[in-house]
């Protein structure tokens, strides 16, 4: 009684076609990403009609004063100073930071405040003047 042998199927997954696809997609992206540069630029107006929610408020002067909730700080206490009114207020993971920057304050100590209210994880909202 002769007995056929079953052929096996072999259950692998050959990885080289896998491997090309990868490095095409990997130069695609590469040669088709733009390196952004933002320069320091004066604070925008809006036409606008939102109205945000305004937990802390962080005032930005064109001589480099700071206040936060009309308290004046140094630029190196913002986030101890944003960390101790956070925990001042009763619903923290809905708080949210109000940047208020006078017209003509660099971009960079804007962005300073936004890089303190994100390492709190706080929304940064950037306040805008309603267009003329």
């Amino acid at each position: 009684m002769g007995l056929k042998k079953r052929s096996k199927v072999s259950a692998e997954f050959s990885m080289s076609s896998l491997t090309d696809i990868i490095f095409l997609l990997l130069i695609f992206f590469m040669l088709t990403s733009n390196f952004v540069k933002i320069d320091p630029f004066e604070m925008p107006e809006s036409d606008s009609k939102t109205i945000a929610p305004t937990n802390l408020v962080v005032q930005i002067h064109k001589d480099g004063k700071m206040t936060v909730n009309s308290k004046p700080i140094s630029s190196k206490a913002l986030v101890s100073e944003l960390r101790s009114a956070l925990a001042g207020l009763k619903d923290k993971k809905k708080a949210s930071v109000t940047i208020v920057a006078e017209k003509g304050v660099p971009f960079k100590k804007v962005s300073r405040v936004m890089e303190a209210a994100g390492l709190l994880r706080l929304k940064a909202i950037l306040a805008t003047q309603p267009k003329s």
